[in-house]
């Protein structure tokens, strides 16, 4: 900014001393003081919004080189994957020209892993003893949703009066 020394605001101020007068002088500092805090302040704001400007386009090209990099990365997977889909298809069409392809799993192989998957998750339903629900608080016996209503209506108040 301006180089101002104590020698040359001493000079000013004698200067402006004789100039506006004794009386006009702390109306004319305090509005120059108003007005010098109002450019740094418009000139603070005016770098903020330079900055602020630079990160967005800075932003705006990052978002776009991450977009092309994830445009690249989409067609090199799709490409990957055509080829690996068309090897999987030749595979699976020779061995079946061939007569030795075999589905991966037959209809009872299905039937026996549900059943035993039902036997499995009854087992961890039901395996805790009654007297253990009991002792700390759990299930012991199904109620309908009617009965459950019922349990939790508030009761209708007394309509007898203390009189």
């Amino acid at each position: 900014m301006i180089d101002l020394g104590l020698t040359k605001i001493a000079i000013i101020g004698v200067v402006a001393l004789v100039v506006i007068g004794p009386e006009k002088l702390p109306k004319v500092a305090r509005m120059v003081g108003t007005l010098y805090g109002r450019a740094q302040r418009y000139l603070h704001d005016i770098k903020s919004e330079v900055s602020r400007e630079i990160e967005l386009e800075e932003l705006r090209e990052l978002k776009k080189e991450v977009q092309d990099s994830a445009q690249s990365i989409r067609q090199e997977v799709e490409q990957s994957l055509g080829q690996h889909v068309e090897d999987v298809d030749d595979d699976a069409a020779a061995a079946a020209w061939r007569g030795s392809f075999t589905p991966k799993a037959s209809m009872s192989d299905l039937e026996r892993k549900a059943r035993d998957f039902r036997r499995k998750k009854l087992s961890r339903n039901s395996a805790v003893p009654g007297w253990y629900k009991q002792r700390h608080g759990g299930k012991t016996h199904i109620i309908s949703g009617a009965a459950r209503v019922r349990k939790h209506r508030p009761r209708a108040t007394s309509t007898s009066t203390f009189f």
